[in-house]
């Protein structure tokens, strides 16, 4: 083999690991690292609180219900965390009810999002719009004819055909393995998810939960004990524009989105240090 073949053969190779790992190269482009870096930082920070050691469980109630909220909100509902704290079913809107099913059922479907997401999307649309839809269409992608609600007002959504193409894309991409940050890969699924708006209704709080779910299934956060619902609901100012900047598939774009998801874990994770705090002065 002269030196011109074998070159051209280590490209090839090396175009072919690309594709298996799109996440990886992502991972790569300038700043994602050092956001990378300060969100693991973050979370590790409060994986050694030391009221975890006898109350993590209650921690990540916590974490969980303030999620729903969080969640709900950005998706349009208005709840605050009292009101949903003596919340009973039915007398809270669809959306609140929604998330806090999927918020409730998540720490069930770490392994089965390892798995087989396209299962665990179908889940989560089945319990965050079981309220909002018709029984039929729950857990299968939308059509063309059906209407896509946009509470972030990030214009219109890709056709049905496109959804199933990059949805099977990404899903795909989910079950193999990856060299990437958990947080990057994370903030990939709830970009692509936000961005294909593949249901139609409750798709930002289905995309949110994948998310989280990510977090768990990867080894950030593995008992789910920050929300990074919290954290794009204290940054919801420039929530939006992070989302269409990822959407315009450029890597200054993706880059941009990639920090505004690392800031958001940096936030929910001083949020689950603050319950700690809360719990060890009783």
């Amino acid at each position: 083999m002269t030196d011109h073949d074998a070159a051209r053969v280590a490209e090839a190779d090396a175009a072919r690991a690309a594709e298996a790992d799109a996440f990886a190269g992502v991972a790569a482009l300038p700043g994602v690292d050092e956001a990378v870096a300060d969100a693991r930082k973050a979370v590790d920070r409060l994986l050694g609180h030391r009221i975890l050691r006898r109350r993590s469980a209650e921690v990540s109630t916590e974490s969980a219900l303030r999620g729903a909220r969080a969640s709900a909100v950005l998706e349009g509902a208005s709840v605050t965390l009292d009101e949903l704290r003596g919340a009973v079913e039915g007398h809270a809107s669809p959306i609140v009810q929604g998330s806090l099913r999927v918020s409730a059922e998540l720490g069930s479907l770490a392994e089965t999002w390892r798995k087989a997401p396209r299962q665990v999307l179908a889940r989560l649309h089945v319990l965050a719009a079981a309220d909002l839809v018709d029984e039929d269409v729950l857990g299968r992608p939308r059509s063309d004819e059906v209407s896509v609600s946009d509470p972030l007002e990030l214009g219109p959504a890709p056709s049905a055909a496109e959804v199933s193409q990059r949805l099977d894309a990404l899903c795909d991409l989910l079950v193999r393995p990856s060299k990437a940050p958990a947080l990057v890969i994370a903030a990939l699924v709830h970009g692509e998810l936000l961005t294909l708006r593949p249901f139609g209704v409750a798709d930002g709080v289905i995309a949110r939960a994948a998310e989280r779910l990510t977090f768990v299934a990867r080894g950030l956060d593995p008992k789910s004990l920050t929300a990074p619902e919290v954290g794009h609901l204290e940054l919801a100012a420039d929530y939006p524009d992070a989302l269409r900047a990822y959407a315009s598939g450029t890597a200054e774009g993706m880059a941009r989105w990639i920090r505004h998801c690392a800031d958001a874990t940096v936030a929910a994770a001083r949020d689950s240090q603050a319950i700690c705090e809360a719990y060890m002065r009783g």
